[in-house]
């Protein structure tokens, strides 16, 4: 039997405990598939399209298999994506090594890109870590980093062999010397993220690979600079004498300047502490300025339809109210010879909505007045388009139905942006205030489908039964109630086995379904005691009244729930803030008992973000662990831990300056940028400590000397670093560019902090008295 077929038959002997399955507005059966841990999504959608190409050449004219929804062509795309965004990175980050290092000492620092990333997926595979956007994201924002190693220890080899070691003693020593500092400050870049893998939400899942993969790269990195590197700046790089008439490179006359630099800054430290902290203010006041989007819309070329007709409303109405939908669709956006832009195909689930098929999707509740529509768009972009056109037609010629259109969401984000949760003891009272609460949400900008999840009130028939009369008929309330619901909805009496399914068989009364109001009353109420019938106007009163069609408790509490979506541009914390001053402000009006609390994005984010912040202190404790085993120095750890926050103010400006808004991966990339400014600094005070043992410097003499020792590793990591995410800022989509905004701009301020802050904070801590230079 073809699916056709099936659905036809169904659509005959449709009831209102059914589900209508349409696909272009003609009737179907779906199939759900469901991906077993450990498969290769993207290797199932190509088998899935071979079975059902062979399956088409079977089935006669008119009748077509096809995937309406998979996530394998959206994943194979992304991944593809993100992978040619990594090639990019890893050609920037050569060239510039190429670029400013020279050639040899470029290879020999170059050569430590592929082959700690090689050895970093080998590790990924070894702990079952898939290619996906957030592991090739972070392959990404480790690429930058994992080339500090390799400066460092190529840069350390260099300086020792001009001062007249051999090429392998120097390895030895650079390597005996730097292989501790440089595992504590990976160590500690990576425990930066440890706070996502451990925390307890569904963010925390997603992003938890972040911490897994740039620890696996960094201590990959670790190893070949160990190892690789040393033994390639052997065979290659070659020490000579300067000649007096060469010409100062680029970095040389750059260090000219920073010297100038550093000294003044160390002969006026409070100047600038002040200006370093007025700059952390001013960046505190603009990040209120910052728009907030926990998690973006997914960019895929799908958008939803959600179709709630009020509370018991038939099946065949809201079947109607598609069909009219559907022939919009078809007559207004569907592509074809004169249309490239709009809906590629549709499919339509009446009375229940089809299984979860993203993670953006969560099923609605299965009810007769409820449906759902799936839209494929001819793109991405076309998204709006199809969304502005539907909501039109929907406001126009639906208006007894909330419709809500939508992309689909990110997952770990809320599927209603806007939610405020009213909760009390009286079901009027709440009705009344979620009704001045949708007027005020209205006028706020930003908002559209303002509706409450408890609907409008409906006519209920009332029936309101007489005892004596019923005792004197013989007759008992579950007479009433049997009579009722096998006339009005049909009395399931048994089921009908037929392979997995199971089909419920109801006995109901002959013309039933043609059952108006004025014929309640002669509604026959049959006796299970004596076989006797008397009509429902002897033993009850039927009257019709007005109520809610239903009351929704949250942990007890009667709660009523005010959703609205947000217009194109705008973001939930334009909309939550000013409701926020207006719900306090009425909150003593409402009398005591009732309250309200924010869902939707504000509580996803929050307990997102909360979940992240409440393992952060354990990310804390084992940096400063690492810092003071390092150092052996409280003072030193302090120092290091007093430059991270002031990374921030490259972040807020660097948002501000593009227009972008915060996010979670947003905040993400403000962890990650404080991982980088504590490498950094570990780098330079450890050289500051060299300095003063080996080579027994006056203190302030062993600042300027580790400073400008560590101006061009620290800088090239800059310059890595940031030259690495561009391809992530522009192709990484609305998910990942406030990250790669972040670290971009947070790292070249971060960079000055470091060079600059860092070694005045040293002077102030341990009292360094000023020299001569």
């Amino acid at each position: 039997v073809y699916l056709k077929d099936i659905a036809e038959v169904y659509e005959d002997y449709i009831s209102p405990r059914e589900t209508i399955v349409r696909m272009n507005g003609q009737p179907a059966m779906g199939l759900h598939i469901s991906l077993k841990d450990g498969a290769n999504i993207v290797q199932l959608g190509v088998e899935v399209d071979k079975v059902l190409k062979d399956y088409n050449q079977t089935l006669p004219v008119g009748i077509l298999a096809k995937r309406i929804a998979s996530q394998d062509d959206s994943v194979s795309t992304s991944v593809m994506d993100f992978q040619s965004n990594l090639i990019q990175s890893v050609v920037i980050v050569l060239a510039v090594m190429l670029m400013f290092l020279g050639l040899r000492t470029g290879i020999v620092v170059a050569s430590l890109i592929p082959t700690a990333i090689i050895m970093a997926i080998f590790l990924m595979n070894v702990f079952n870590i898939g290619l996906n956007q957030v592991s090739l994201a972070a392959l990404i924002m480790a690429l930058g980093m994992l080339v500090d190693n390799a400066i460092v220890m190529a840069e350390s080899m260099m300086v020792k062999m001009e001062r007249g070691e051999k090429a392998l003693d120097a390895a030895i020593n650079s390597s005996k010397e730097l292989m501790v500092p440089l595992l504590t400050s990976t160590l500690t870049t990576s425990a930066a993220f440890l706070s996502f893998f451990i925390a307890e939400s569904v963010m925390g899942e997603i992003m938890g690979p972040l911490f897994s993969v740039i620890t696996i790269t960094l201590l990959s990195s670790w190893m070949m600079a160990l190892t690789i590197v040393p033994m390639l700046a052997i065979l290659i790089i070659k020490v000579k004498a300067k000649p007096e008439n060469q010409k100062p490179g680029f970095f040389d006359r750059l260090i000219v300047y920073y010297k100038r630099l550093i000294v003044w800054g160390l002969r006026r430290p409070a100047l600038v502490l002040i200006v370093v902290l007025s700059a952390l203010g001013i960046s505190l006041v603009g990040m209120t300025q910052l728009g907030f989007v926990f998690m973006p819309d997914s960019d895929r070329n799908l958008v939803t339809v959600d179709l709630i007709l009020p509370t018991g409303t038939s099946l065949e109405t809201t079947t109607a109210q598609v069909t009219a939908l559907e022939r919009f669709l078809a007559d207004s956006l569907l592509v074809n010879e004169n249309r490239e832009r709009g809906v590629q195909d549709w499919s339509s689930f009446i009375g229940e909505g089809p299984k979860s098929y993203d993670l953006g999707y969560q099923p609605g509740q299965k009810q007769t007045s409820y449906a759902h529509l799936l839209v494929n768009t001819s793109d991405g972009e076309d998204n709006q388009l199809v969304i502005d056109q539907i909501n039109a037609f929907a406001f126009f010629n639906l208006p007894d139905a909330k419709v809500t259109v939508k992309r689909l969401g990110s997952g770990g984000g809320a599927s209603v942006p806007i939610q405020i949760r009213i909760s009390g003891p009286d079901a009027d009272q709440l009705t009344r205030i979620a009704a001045d609460t949708k007027d005020q949400l209205r006028i706020v900008a930003g908002t559209s489908n303002v509706d409450d999840d408890w609907g409008p009130k409906i006519k209920k028939v009332y029936v309101d039964i007489n005892p004596a009369k019923l005792s004197y008929n013989g007759l008992t309330n579950q007479d009433v109630a049997l009579s009722s619901y096998t006339t009005l909805s049909g009395y399931t009496v048994g089921e009908y086995r037929e392979d997995e399914d199971n089909i419920p068989i109801s006995m109901r009364t002959e013309g039933s379904l043609d059952v108006a109001y004025e014929d309640l009353e002669g509604l026959n109420i049959y006796s299970q005691r004596n076989g006797k019938t008397v009509p429902m106007a002897q033993v009850a009163d039927i009257s019709v009244d007005w109520q809610l069609a239903k009351i929704i408790r949250r942990n007890l509490t009667r709660t009523i729930t005010v959703e609205s979506q947000l217009l194109e541009g705008y973001t939930s914390g334009e909309v939550t803030g000013p409701m926020t001053e207006w719900l306090d402000a009425q909150l003593a009006e409402w009398g005591p008992g009732y309250s309200y609390e924010l869902g939707g994005d504000a509580e996803a984010s929050g307990d997102a973000m909360g979940a992240v912040i409440a393992k952060l202190p354990m990310s804390f404790f084992i940096i400063i662990l690492l810092l003071v085993m390092q150092f052996n120095s409280l003072r030193k750890s302090s120092i290091v831990l007093l430059a991270v926050p002031f990374g921030i103010i490259g972040v807020v400006g660097g948002l501000l300056l593009t227009d972008t808004n915060l996010s979670f991966t947003g905040f993400l990339g403000i962890i990650s940028l404080a991982g980088i400014v504590i490498n950094n600094a570990i780098v330079l005070i450890d050289r500051i400590q060299l300095e003063l043992d080996e080579n027994q410097r006056t203190p302030y003499d062993a600042i300027l000397s580790a400073a400008q020792e560590r101006f061009r590793p620290i800088l090239l990591t800059t310059f890595t670093t940031s030259l690495g995410l561009i391809p992530l800022w522009l192709g990484g989509g609305a998910m990942w560019e406030p990250l790669a905004i972040g670290i971009i701009f947070g790292l070249l301020f971060a960079t000055v902090i470091t060079l600059l802050l860092v070694p005045v904070l040293y002077r102030l801590f341990y009292r360094v008295k000023i020299e001569s230079v």
